[in-house]
């Protein structure tokens, strides 16, 4: 005998696929699902993101900072605003965005929210350098001014079009680059690279680093002001105006 009853599915939802909040090493997380699930559209994001908010599983007292784990997601501007307005009906406050998408990074930056962008997710730590050999990692390049605690990380080179205010900081495992002037703080050849550079059109950074050397600019501001280059030596951090510079490393 044949019945007309059918039995419907259990449908066993993956968490690694979903919104997710998590504490780690004292920070509250904001892990949204890979980009990779095509289901998972931004709607659909927005709509979990609301549903995680609202479930009234909290364990974030007001004012908390986020860290938004974007991983391979593709985010602009529009989006990371959704993401912040969300979190601020809530009394959440968006501060960190970590990403493998470089157009990610760009608009995380900004909009004025520290970013770290990796090569590979998975974890929030800085990546390690490359093999000899390997390709190296492209160079994030952000046109706009980095504000007063906002701190951008990356596994390449970091190209600033702006100024980098006080209070700003770039943190980059290869050269950092500002076309304005650079009042914050800048490390280049964050993973050990000496050879990495410091270069600015105009210099007054509160703490410069190299690889494991580290400098202030001279409390007396030079007589004039013009691009210049920050570079590792024997004795440490020297800053040479950009002409003499490129004078300095001709061969001999």
């Amino acid at each position: 005998m044949t019945s007309d009853s059918t039995t419907t599915p259990t449908l066993v939802q993956d968490a690694t696929l979903q919104v997710r909040f998590k504490h780690k090493e004292g920070r509250l997380l904001l892990l949204l699902p890979p980009a990779e699930d095509q289901g998972a559209d931004w709607e659909a994001v927005g709509q979990q993101l609301k549903q995680r908010l609202a479930s009234g599983e909290r364990f974030w007292e007001a004012n908390t900072p986020v860290h938004l784990v974007a991983g391979d997601r593709l985010l602009d501007t529009r989006q990371l605003q959704s993401i912040a307005d969300s979190l601020g009906q809530e009394k959440l406050v968006l501060k960190w965005v970590y990403t493998s998408r470089r157009q990610t990074a760009v608009a995380a930056a900004t909009v004025g929210y520290s970013v770290e962008q990796h090569e590979a997710v998975g974890h929030l730590s800085s990546q390690s350098p490359p093999e000899e050999g390997a390709s190296p990692v492209d160079a994030l390049y952000v046109e706009t001014t980095v504000r007063s605690g906002v701190e951008i990380r990356h596994a390449g080179s970091v190209i600033v079009m702006g100024d980098v205010n006080p209070g700003g900081s770039i943190i980059a495992d290869g050269d950092v680059i500002v076309w304005g002037t650079l009042r914050g703080v800048a490390q280049a050849g964050a993973t050990g690279n000496s050879k990495c550079r410091i270069m600015a059109l105009r210099l007054e950074a509160t703490q410069l680093r190299i690889a494991d050397a580290v400098a202030r600019s001279p409390e007396a501001p030079p007589d004039e002001y013009g691009p210049e280059v920050a570079h590792h030596t024997a004795d440490g951090i020297r800053i040479a105006r950009a002409q003499d510079f490129s004078r300095l490393r001709r061969p001999s």
